[in-house]
């Protein structure tokens, strides 16, 4: 009708699942590795947003265009240089680890991205990114993200035991794998330590981190604690299976949701892909990294990770090869099957 607004197309970035990672130093191959994994399982459309330094950013163009292109169909990538919008940029680059804190300043960054899944590099999908990114929906009115504890049990938790400024909840999280509700993060006053009134995000984050500065160990996730001890009708906390690390199974298992279903999720923090310390870690990234894109999944995947982890049992973690099996063996039936629906509807058609 004449006068009558027209609403234009959801653009294709809008039916995307965001998944956002941080890279810097030497962590190119862990993030591509960890990219491969969220391609491999997944069935829905992704746009990664790769924040990097400026040398790192040909050698990921390059890496990803050698996919093959049954797989790079499946994604778009941006690459960004690391900026920090508040503050004193050479301090946040140097806060914890090398360019973490470019996690803090996502919701300035990427504002037309709704939604968002951040990731660390030394994470790997066992299961479809879609059922995590699922879980926004289970979001109340208030929660804007969603995050797992850092410990399950407080009297072996880092925070319970050492923090010297407020965490959130018994043990504090943990934000390797932190899914964010960019637009509520945006319009919402937070209330803090600093002042009566609320603040924005990127109005609190440079005086909070003045504030705490002298207090905190872990960076970025620290100040995260801080934000959502003041705010915790904002945040959403998963289970532990959807980020496990060592810490859930090196002092006996204590993540009853992988006991159950299965690791999700895997976060090989501390270095533990690349040392001897947690073999059965190593297994699962080495496997995901020497997997040929093309090959058969359960022949070029599953069958040489049973094998690795055989040499793992005598390991605390390698004592429970279901917990990290169960949820990958599930995942990759539903690929095949998928696959051979989908020959089998293109042949049907001749």
């Amino acid at each position: 009708k004449p006068g009558e607004q027209k609403h234009p197309k959801e653009p294709s970035s809008l039916q995307c699942m965001h998944l956002a990672v941080v890279a810097c130093g030497d962590r190119l191959e862990e993030t591509l590795i960890m990219l491969k994994s969220a391609v491999l399982f997944s069935n829905r459309r992704l746009c990664f947003h790769i924040f990097a330094e400026d040398s790192l950013k040909p050698e990921f163009e390059k890496k990803l265009k050698e996919w093959p292109s049954s797989y790079t169909k499946k994604f778009e990538s941006n690459i960004y240089p690391i900026t920090f919008s508040v503050g004193n940029a050479q301090e946040w680059k140097k806060l914890f680890k090398p360019c973490a804190a470019q996690r803090l300043f996502l919701p300035v960054i990427l504002k037309d991205v709704d939604s968002l899944l951040y990731v660390d590099t030394d994470v790997l999908f066992l299961r479809p990114i879609e059922d995590i990114w699922h879980l926004l929906r289970e979001f109340n009115s208030t929660q804007l993200a969603a995050m797992a504890p850092e410990h399950e049990i407080p009297k072996i938790g880092w925070y319970s035991r050492f923090a010297r400024h407020p965490y959130y909840g018994p043990t504090g999280v943990n934000s390797g794998v932190m899914l964010m509700n960019l637009t509520r993060i945006r319009s919402t006053h937070f209330k803090n330590s600093l002042i009566p009134g609320g603040l924005t995000w990127e109005e609190m984050l440079y005086p909070l981190y003045q504030k705490y500065r002298n207090y905190i160990t872990w960076g970025d996730q620290d100040l995260l604690n801080i934000i959502f001890y003041f705010n915790p009708e904002c945040l959403y906390v998963f289970p532990c299976q959807w980020n496990y690390r060592p810490d859930h199974c090196m002092y006996g298992s204590n993540c009853r949701g992988a006991e159950e279903e299965g690791v999700s999720i895997l976060h090989g923090n501390r270095g533990v892909y690349h040392d001897a310390k947690q073999p059965t870690f190593k297994a699962l990234y080495e496997v995901i990294r020497d997997f040929p894109f093309e090959d058969n999944l359960f022949q070029s995947l599953y069958y040489p990770l049973q094998s690795k982890f055989l040499d793992t049992v005598h390991t605390l973690c390698g004592r429970i090869p279901q917990v990290f099996l169960k949820q990958i063996e599930k995942t990759m039936k539903k690929v095949y099957e998928n696959r051979v629906i989908v020959y089998l509807g293109a042949n049907h058609r001749y």
